[in-house]
């Protein structure tokens, strides 16, 4: 409807097609528009945007405020140093009565983080007790340090995913009288946060690509990289351990009672934060694994395989939260030791 239009139509409310009059066109609604409020507004509801996550509004408070909870719990990954034993790059959690020990050789990765009120922080280190090692970790150090430096309003993925590679790239390990190139692993990323979504939906890329969007005032990121110095591509392996309810699934009637119980639980305790198998029986769903596979089967629930890299490789992970805000860029996941 033009603005400058003085007459409104007025119709009959009984049949619609029948007009009976106008009347002047109140003040208000010939006002130009302002395109600046109009921007505004759409900006800030986007940025307030919230899930409804869950049947319960305590979902993801019972208990600690952690969704990760501890380290060695949830999106923690081990690279055993046995050639015996494929390297997971990454989502491999340890069992409940699993006595598995750290050893001198070992590399351990620990992936957590931690949630308040739907606002996520992502952050990962790798350790490892034989310094002939350390080039590797330092790698990924590095790499992520740059991807914070590169970050920022208006940066373009495409630049902060070369700059990361180019860093990452610089490094080399030797093992064993032989010296290894250390790539960065590249199908994976960092990726944005939004409540309670620990995946947002933009990827920061960290090999260079031709990825032409940018990020944007306001957003979370996790700036996360991976050193390796086998492959350096990875690939689902091993058993899963950890699922996350999909943030947008829709609804389906479940027709499985043990499915519906299990879906409730999985509502009422995480909403659409990540969880492994051992929480399920912790919540007294010790029956689970059947249930589980429906809700994934049905698009319900996303699995979240181990990610392994070639047998005998080393991976190395380090990670780091930061928010963009419109005068500054603050890593909200650092300390004075991380």
């Amino acid at each position: 409807m033009a603005t400058a239009r003085p007459l409104v139509s007025v119709f009959n409310f009984e049949n619609p097609t029948e007009k009976t009059g106008t009347v002047k066109m109140p003040h208000v609604l010939t006002s130009p528009l302002r395109p600046d409020l109009v921007r505004d507004v759409h900006m800030n509801m986007n940025k307030n945007k919230r899930q409804a996550y869950a049947v319960s509004a305590k979902a993801n408070k019972k208990g600690d405020e952690t969704f990760y909870k501890t380290l060695m719990k949830a999106f923690e990954a081990r690279a055993a140093a046995d050639a015996a034993k494929k390297v997971a790059a990454a989502k491999e959690a340890a069992g409940e009565d699993e006595d598995e020990v750290l050893q001198y050789d070992d590399v351990c990765k620990l992936d957590f983080g931690v949630q308040v009120g739907g606002r996520i922080v992502d952050c990962a280190f790798t350790i490892a007790f034989n310094e002939r090692y350390d080039p590797i970790i330092e790698a990924s150090q590095a790499g992520t340090n740059t991807g914070v430096k590169e970050a920022g309003i208006d940066a373009r993925f495409q630049d902060i995913g070369a700059a990361i590679q180019e860093t990452i790239e610089s490094y080399e390990i030797e093992l064993n009288g032989k010296t290894w190139p250390i790539k960065p692993v590249r199908n994976l990323n960092g990726h944005s946060i939004g409540p309670y979504q620990i995946h947002g939906g933009k990827s920061v890329p960290i090999t260079k690509n031709q990825e032409s969007s940018i990020m944007e005032e306001g957003e979370f990121y996790a700036i996360e990289t991976f050193a390796s110095n086998g492959k350096a591509y990875v690939v689902e392996d091993l058993e899963c351990s950890h699922y996350m309810k999909i943030f947008d699934a829709q609804h389906v009637p479940l027709r499985v009672k043990s499915s519906k119980a299990l879906l409730h639980a999985i509502e009422q305790n995480f909403g659409t934060l990540a969880f492994c198998r051992r929480w399920l029986d912790d919540l007294g769903q010790t029956r689970h694994l059947m249930a589980l596979k429906n809700l994934v089967d049905n698009d319900i629930v996303q699995p979240y395989p181990p990610l392994c890299d070639a047998k005998g490789s080393y991976v190395t992970q380090m990670e780091h939260t930061i928010l963009l805000r419109p005068t500054c860029k603050e890593v909200v996941s650092r300390g004075d030791d991380f």
